[in-house]
């Protein structure tokens, strides 16, 4: 995802570079902000998905998530 948005706002600024109408650069240049502003987002949520992976709430690592439950009733 961050690769894509990476690519996006090089897409803007090459269309930038050769564009010159105000009607036209002023859509693109908002759209090339909201790319950046989207990369850093998509950069704090792996930052933060990556800051809690060994949680003991976050069941797909976490490895008692698989074992079975132990039974407390006699048999």
């Amino acid at each position: 995802m961050i690769a894509a948005e990476q690519k996006a706002r090089v897409t803007y600024d090459n269309i930038l570079r050769v564009v010159k109408d105000h009607d036209v650069c002023d859509p693109i240049r908002f759209l090339r902000e909201r790319e950046i502003v989207h990369f850093q987002r998509f950069g704090e949520a792996l930052r933060d998905v990556q800051d809690h992976l060994d949680s003991r709430n976050f069941y797909a690592f976490n490895p008692a998530f698989d074992q079975p439950q132990k039974s407390n009733a006699s048999n």
